[in-house]
């Protein structure tokens, strides 16, 4: 089922308006404590009872720009790394397009559902917390894709997550970062919580250098998105 498709599907979007309301009492849905944002990750995995429309991120699809800027970019063995890789999609994507990849959530239970997805993937699927992530991780991907992670984020572990993502970066590699957007200070009541432009031009302060930025788009029912695609560079 495609993105457009999952979006387009009255029945899928029903039982993923009913599961936003369950999800949305559960302790950390809207921030608070570091330790309750991150619990509530792992209770909508654990509750879904196997229905995707019950992950409010999971479109079963790639992300179309992801897919665009693949198709220009191919990875030719190069390293990837998919970071909260969710259900998989953009994870394969990366692997299709040539990439070596690696895909992580925090969720032991997101994992195990995309290796029963993906069962013959050359994807590897890892449990893994990008906030004490492997130390042989570090510096070690070509590639590295975020999307939808910091806007899930807020306070301290938004903070934290920039130079956690950028730690991955390996010389010579770039990072894309692919997230709902917002004007300069212009007020946000997640989650998601979408960035700023200051706040994703952070990654410069961690070593990486802002090669393009690009705002998307992104069409959803009665509503139009606004996100942006920005990528960045690690010199060599």
């Amino acid at each position: 089922m495609s993105d457009q498709k999952v979006h387009e599907d009255p029945e899928f979007m029903a039982r993923r308006d009913e599961a936003r309301q369950r999800i949305d009492a559960l302790t950390g849905a809207v921030g608070g404590a570091a330790e309750d944002r991150l619990a509530w990750f792992h209770a909508v995995y654990r509750e879904a009872g196997g229905d995707p429309a019950a992950i409010p991120w999971a479109d079963l699809a790639p992300k179309v720009a992801l897919l665009d800027w693949l198709g220009q970019n191919p990875g030719n063995g190069r390293r990837a790394i998919d970071i909260g890789c969710g259900l998989g999609d953009n994870a394969q994507a990366l692997a299709q397009a040539g990439y070596e990849t690696t895909a992580f959530d925090l969720s032991p239970d997101a994992i195990a559902w995309a290796k029963r997805r993906f069962p013959q993937s050359p994807v590897h699927y890892r449990v893994a917390d990008l906030f004490a992530p492997p130390s042989e991780w570090s510096g070690a991907f070509d590639l590295v894709h975020e999307s939808y992670t910091v806007q899930a984020l807020d306070g301290d572990l938004r903070q934290r997550s920039v130079p956690a993502i950028a730690a991955l970066v390996a010389p010579g590699g770039r990072l894309i970062f692919f997230n709902r957007s917002r004007p300069e200070g212009a007020s946000a009541e997640g989650p998601p919580w979408p960035v700023m432009p200051s706040e994703w031009r952070m990654f410069e302060e961690f070593g990486l250098v802002l090669t393009n930025e690009t705002e998307i788009a992104v069409e959803r029912p009665g509503r139009t998105i606004a996100h942006v695609l920005a990528v960045f560079e690690r010199p060599a």
